[in-house]
């Protein structure tokens, strides 16, 4: 039996949100303050109708009020931060921990969908979707969940809350490990990242629509959101070759990237907003720093020069 809600999101410019800047990361528990994330709201709402969030915490609380005190036209896709449950030795940088971590971190993932669930009630006119977790069941993550368990958390958000259900995932694992929770999601969530797997920019594009057309050829009776795409403008070279990240290669893929989307009517995700310099190693020539469209001074890369005259029509969609 088909359980599917209906879903009533239609195709605007998305972009995934996280607001920490200097000194703030949600492992030290030091979150931006509102009036930083008003800031920062200001910033994206003339050119972007749908924010992603990627948990459950102070700061996506913050985010909420923030959207409702200031009436900003704004729809959010909420997820739950999970962790991991089994030990995951093809991590490359670390996923085995010792059972005592891995059974709180059972409880932990329970208790964030709980939140998941709250604030999903909370903010029915906010929040449109709601996803159970990130990047939780691919071959190299190191926070990783059993498929069944990933299902179980699906299900607990759909008895909870009354939003359309997903799991934001690469684009790998909806090909054939996440064939069984495909029936229980409302609608599919994928990643795609052509300079993460050494495509250059001029077989980036071909790459990605031929990520997302995989997926949704399979499941032609599933709507397909891409929750991830996006091109990072530093690298050190471990994981990215250096000479393929930088901002004139953000602005070309980028835009192709929203111009196919708008074309084909796919909601599309770009990652990310700002810079944040907490995340990855302590190079500061970490990839993992540098994909937003903004630095984390909050200045415009060369992207949101084309972005800002050729997109501004999404504005107050």
């Amino acid at each position: 039996m088909n359980t599917d809600r209906q879903l009533d999101f239609e195709y605007g410019s998305a972009i995934c949100y996280s607001g920490y800047r200097e000194g703030q990361s949600p492992d030290a528990g030091i979150f931006p303050s509102y009036e930083q994330v008003r800031e920062d709201l200001l910033i994206l709402h003339e050119q972007w109708r749908y924010l992603r969030l990627y948990d459950c915490s102070e700061h996506a609380e913050i985010v909420l009020e923030v959207v409702r005190n200031e009436k900003l036209n704004f729809k959010l896709m909420l997820g739950a931060s999970i962790g991991a449950e089994v030990d995951n030795p093809g991590c490359p940088w670390g996923g085995s921990y010792p059972e005592a971590v891995l059974e709180a971190n059972r409880r932990n993932n329970e208790n964030e969908v709980n939140r998941l669930i709250g604030l999903g009630n909370r903010y029915p006119d906010t929040i449109f979707s709601l996803s159970v977790g990130n990047e939780a069941t691919v071959d190299w993550t190191d926070h990783l969940v059993p498929v069944d368990r990933v299902v179980e958390y699906v299900r607990m958000v759909k008895k909870g809350a009354r939003q359309p259900v997903t799991f934001c995932e690469n684009y790998v694992p909806w090909l054939g490990k996440l064939e069984l929770l495909v029936n229980e999601v409302d609608f599919i969530s994928l990643h795609t990242y052509p300079i993460w797997e050494y495509k250059g920019i001029d077989e980036a594009m071909a790459f990605t629509k031929e990520n997302y057309y995989s997926v949704s050829r399979k499941y032609p009776h599933k709507r397909v959101v891409i929750t991830e795409a996006g091109w990072t403008t530093e690298s050190s070279g471990r994981g990215i070759r250096a000479e393929l990240a930088n901002q004139e290669l953000q602005r070309s893929y980028c835009c192709d990237f929203l111009k196919w989307t708008e074309q084909e009517g796919i909601l599309a995700f770009l990652f990310e907003a700002f810079d944040e310099p907490w995340k990855g190693s302590p190079d500061p020539m970490e990839p993992e720093k540098h994909w937003g469209l903004f630095t984390v001074d909050r200045k415009p890369k060369r992207v949101m020069g084309q972005i800002y005259s050729t997109f501004s029509r999404f504005a107050g969609e």
